[in-house]
């Protein structure tokens, strides 16, 4: 039985797409047509390094110039590791990276391994804090909030499988490597996984205009937050499984926020009603 302080019920009323493109590269995968495209290496020095932490890499390329603390760092590394380096010209780091910043580095990894829902809550603590992602679709809003996730004591993250951005290497990087302590679990379809998470005590809540302010938000217990796509917001299916709604005050001319800044806000206010603001 699921125990909260009394709250207002929700106000169900309502408050592009980017991929990580590579071309003529023999690794990629798709999910369906029209799906984020999802390859097998990262690139820039901190996504590689924990990479290489969490013992996932398979072969470390370097640019031919590349010298310094960090190439060496990541040499000794590699070895330690058994993992092999090789030296390439910067057009060819260029050209896998889709001209990224990938610092003169890029790693070939193991295939991220998505979790199921059941797996997710399986391994986390009790009273857990989720973040559900409503089909976002930017990956640089997606690794954005994975750092923050990370940084703010999130226990794991829900996504869809399909019409909605996955782990690419532009999500591995812009995640300064807090793609690898933060566990994703990939779900075929949000309601239910809501549903699921509702029957076994969580509760959820969702952004909208006319909610409650988020600064009186109290997050203790079991969470689920629903960030929603960064164009349409939150499906309407999702609406009706939100248990309280909350919005973030503007007083601006444009009404909006980034979805990640909006994110980020959430879960720092998440953070300071469970753990309580430092004296």
């Amino acid at each position: 039985m699921r125990e909260k302080p009394q709250r207002k019920r929700p106000n169900k009323k309502t408050a592009g797409r980017s991929e990580a493109r590579q071309e003529n590269r023999p690794d990629r995968r798709k999910e369906a047509a029209g799906e984020a495209i999802e390859d097998n290496f990262v690139f820039g020095y901190h996504a590689v390094a924990e990479a290489l932490k969490e013992g996932r890499g398979n072969k470390l390329f370097l640019s031919e110039e590349a010298r310094g603390e960090k190439i060496d760092r990541l040499k000794e590394m590699a070895r330690e590791q058994a993992v092999p380096v090789k030296w390439v010209p910067k057009q060819k780091l260029d050209t896998m990276s889709d001209q990224g910043v990938h610092q003169g580095m890029i790693l070939a990894i193991t295939p991220y391994q998505y979790l199921t829902l059941d797996e997710l809550l399986a391994q986390t603590k009790e009273q857990p804090l989720y973040l559900i992602l409503d089909n976002l679709e930017d990956p640089h809003n997606f690794g954005s909030i994975m750092r923050t996730a990370d940084a703010s004591g999130v226990d794991g993250i829900i996504i869809p499988k399909h019409r909605a951005v996955g782990i690419t290497p532009i999500v591995v990087k812009t995640s300064t490597g807090a793609v690898e302590h933060i566990p994703v679990a990939r779900v075929t379809n949000l309601t239910q996984a809501v549903q699921q998470l509702k029957k076994a005590g969580f509760w959820i809540f969702g952004t909208d205009m006319s909610g409650s302010d988020y600064r009186t938000w109290n997050a203790q217990g079991a969470v689920g937050l629903i960030i929603g796509n960064e164009g349409r917001g939150m499906g309407e299916g999702l609406k009706k499984e939100v248990d309280q709604m909350l919005t973030i005050p503007m007083t601006g001319h444009v009404q909006s926020l980034n979805a990640s800044v909006a994110a980020g806000l959430l879960m720092y206010q998440a953070f300071t009603s469970r753990n309580g603001a430092s004296q």
